[in-house]
């Protein structure tokens, strides 16, 4: 072998191969903490996470709702 890795033997490898899945992983963790993935669920399961995040109060949950409710009625639905 050559001067750049005859010092490390395979468990040199094996460790810093290792060293590097983990920091691509932990990248990877944390740049989906601060993107989290919008789903393309319905208005309504959006009103309710919305409120259990405590974005809305509960009050204006019931306004937004009987909005959701009274449009789908109308057969026009939420978008």
């Amino acid at each position: 072998m050559g001067p750049w890795c005859g010092q490390m033997g395979v468990s040199g490898w094996i460790g810093m191969v290792a060293f590097w899945l983990v920091i691509v992983a932990l990248v990877i963790w944390a740049i989906s903490r601060m993107f989290p993935v919008q789903s393309g669920g319905s208005a309504r399961a959006t009103l309710d996470a919305r409120l259990a995040r405590g974005d809305i109060d509960p009050e204006t949950y019931r306004l937004i709702r009987d909005e959701l409710d009274g449009l789908e009625a109308a057969g026009r639905g939420p978008r």
